[in-house]
């Protein structure tokens, strides 16, 4: 009994020696991250205003909420803002004019939504945009608890007759200043609670579209040219591939979007709302919204969900007069 017992104490101390030797590697890589991301410097560009002032009848008023990337720190010019390419996509779709107004704040965390949610109610949006939760995770705000945030901005907008779209937490495991085995967590925790936030969106009456690593091998394919200078938040070209993904959902979720009975691609489908969920964070660029089966919003494992894989809406380059830097734009969308 005693060899047993000293067995254990020996095991468990091992045990015990290897966690905090690991901790003690996250805690230094975590440190070396921080070194090595800048801190925010300058704000990003304001992008609020009108655009398609030509075009008639009344602007569609949408809102931009969230985070650093919701805000598009890390672009120079109003016209690289996920703001701007989203209202002038959704102008040129739509063929009328849409008021844009960015009330993100670069470092919020999903707490931060609440007062964001309350001004951009006092312009009475048709469509809400929300990207947030990497902040969260790297503060460690239990999942549980940012989610709740997100819910009760989404519940809110909702209640006043307000469409969302919400980009859910981006894998920050793509982010090259990360190193494992600190990456390989980030990962799992960006995940998870995008899953989480995309049960919880749809629930409340919201649409998701995962962005998982960023959208995916362009970002892990050419780092440099999809990440502005920190390495840390996207150019201006990984704004417009962002925007690419995004736009799809915005018309869809305005009812806009004129589709036949769709034609669905392989992985797509009506799937269980947390079933969907996972999946959607595996796989960037991948729309969830709420769907009936038989007449019914729910089956034995839950809320039934639309799980969808949109085209993206081309993103390409087009040379400014006198400038000789390639803006981002969206194609397709005259």
């Amino acid at each position: 009994m005693r060899q047993i017992a000293r067995a254990a104490a020996i095991g468990t101390g091992a045990t015990a020696a290897a966690v905090v030797a690991t901790g003690g590697v996250l805690l230094g890589q975590a440190r070396q991250a921080r070194r090595t991301i800048p801190m925010a410097e300058a704000p990003p560009p304001r992008c609020d205003g009108v655009y398609g002032v030509k075009l008639p009848g009344p602007p569609l008023t949408m809102v931009i909420l969230g985070d650093s990337s919701a805000a598009s720190y890390g672009v120079h010019r109003r016209r690289e803002t996920l703001g701007a390419l989203l209202a002038t996509g959704l102008s040129r779709r739509l063929h009328r004019q849409v008021r844009l107004h960015r009330f993100a704040v670069v470092g919020s965390l999903s707490a931060g939504l609440k007062p964001q949610v309350e001004s951009a109610l006092e312009h009475r949006p048709d469509i809400a945009v929300i990207l947030i939760g990497g902040n969260d995770v790297t503060n460690r705000t239990p999942p549980g608890l940012a989610v709740r945030y997100l819910v009760d901005a989404v519940r809110t907008l909702r209640a006043a007759g307000c469409q969302v779209v919400v980009g859910t937490c981006p894998d920050l495991g793509a982010i090259q200043p990360i190193q494992p085995p600190l990456r390989w967590l980030a990962r799992r925790w960006s995940r998870q609670l995008a899953a989480a936030q995309t049960v919880a969106v749809v629930e409340a009456g919201g649409w998701t579209v995962s962005l998982g690593d960023l959208l995916g091998p362009r970002f892990a394919a050419e780092p440099t040219r999809m990440f502005a200078w920190d390495r840390f938040h996207p150019s201006a070209e990984g704004y417009a591939v962002a925007a690419a993904a995004l736009l799809p959902t915005v018309i869809s979720a305005l009812g806009a979007a004129q589709e036949r009975r769709p034609v669905l691609g392989r992985g797509e489908g009506v799937r269980s709302l947390p079933q969907a969920a996972q999946e959607a964070a595996r796989h960037a660029g991948t729309e969830v919204s709420g769907t009936q089966v038989r007449g019914r919003d729910r089956g034995p494992a839950g809320r039934w969900a639309q799980l969808r894989r949109r085209a993206f809406f081309g993103v390409g380059t087009v040379p400014q007069p006198g400038s000789t830097a390639d803006s981002p734009t969206l194609e397709g969308t005259a």
